[in-house]
């Protein structure tokens, strides 16, 4: 039995700027409160609650006052910092730059005076950390489509600019780009349609990367927490390329999957995949090998 780990697998570089930014902090203090998890994945979060890291909900938020809080990759809306300022809580920003940058755009969508009146279309997954953002961004009056079928909040005789969350599937966000055209040109007004490409670089070539990878295998097993869009996306890649992929989010979830002896396998993950996880699930599958030789 062979097993390779996908070398472009593992934390994007948002993630990594994420965790790096609470470990140098813990290193120094006994407790950081996160609003939210730092990061979809249970197993990193479990290492970094061990560290001191402490996640709040954004009903315990509320509850705070002189403390200080972390806010993650995904991004907080404009209320959040407000709500900081009231409450004397410092805030440690590790919203990735891409997501700053995205919000900045919006958010002078929103406030343009020849936009007036048009419609600020978000495409990502309703109630995700990112999304909430980004909506913040709009006072609530952004649309968000999640699928085709919400489509139907938006007024075709009204001027939209379309962004995306940047960690969608660069494919659905290009067939959404499409339908949108299409529904615009049948009203008689394509010059009232604008779209950006806002879907994170490193995301968008994983999706290139991933099918690569999994061709190449007899079995994947593809790790990633349960609550990970990125990482849904890339085990459906994964999954449609190579059928036998297989998805887990723990290490002991290799004793359910069934290896042979000369079968190759390969690892990989999303974007909020530690590499630690990776090789842990390496190990533990060569060891169980080496038992069942023995």
């Amino acid at each position: 039995m062979t097993v390779e780990i996908d070398s472009n697998s593992g934390f994007c570089f948002g993630v990594i700027n994420a965790i790096n930014t609470a470990e140098n902090f813990l290193a120094t203090n006994k407790t950081l409160y996160c609003l939210g998890d730092i990061v979809h994945n249970s197993e990193e979060v479990n290492r970094l609650v061990g560290l001191g890291l402490v996640i709040i909900s954004h009903d315990e938020f509320k509850r705070l006052h002189d403390t200080t809080v972390l806010i993650r990759a995904h991004g907080e809306p404009p209320e959040t910092y407000a709500a900081a300022r009231e409450r004397n809580i410092t805030l440690i920003d590790a919203t990735c730059q891409v997501v700053l940058r995205l919000q900045k755009s919006i958010k002078q969508s929103y406030q343009d005076p020849n936009f007036e009146g048009g419609q600020i279309l978000i495409f990502g997954k309703k109630g995700h950390a990112e999304v909430i953002g980004l909506l913040g961004q709009t006072e609530q009056r952004g649309i968000v489509i999640s699928t085709l079928d919400d489509i139907k909040a938006v007024d075709f005789s009204k001027p939209a600019r379309l962004y995306s969350q940047t960690t969608q599937s660069p494919e659905e966000y290009a067939a959404l780009i499409k339908e949108l055209e299409q529904r615009y040109a049948a009203a008689g007004n394509s010059h009232l349609f604008q779209y950006k490409d806002t879907i994170c670089g490193n995301v968008a070539n994983r999706s290139k990367q991933i099918r690569a990878f999994a061709a190449r295998f007899d079995k994947v097993i593809f790790v990633s927490g349960e609550k990970s869009s990125n990482g849904l996306h890339l085990f459906h890649l994964c999954k449609t390329t190579n059928p036998s992929s297989l998805f887990i989010s723990k290490i002991e979830q290799i004793k359910e999957i069934d290896v042979k002896e000369n079968d190759r396998i390969g690892i990989c993950g999303a974007t909020s995949t530690p590499m630690w996880l990776m090789r842990k699930v390496k190990e533990r599958l060569l060891e169980s090998q080496e038992k069942n030789h023995n």
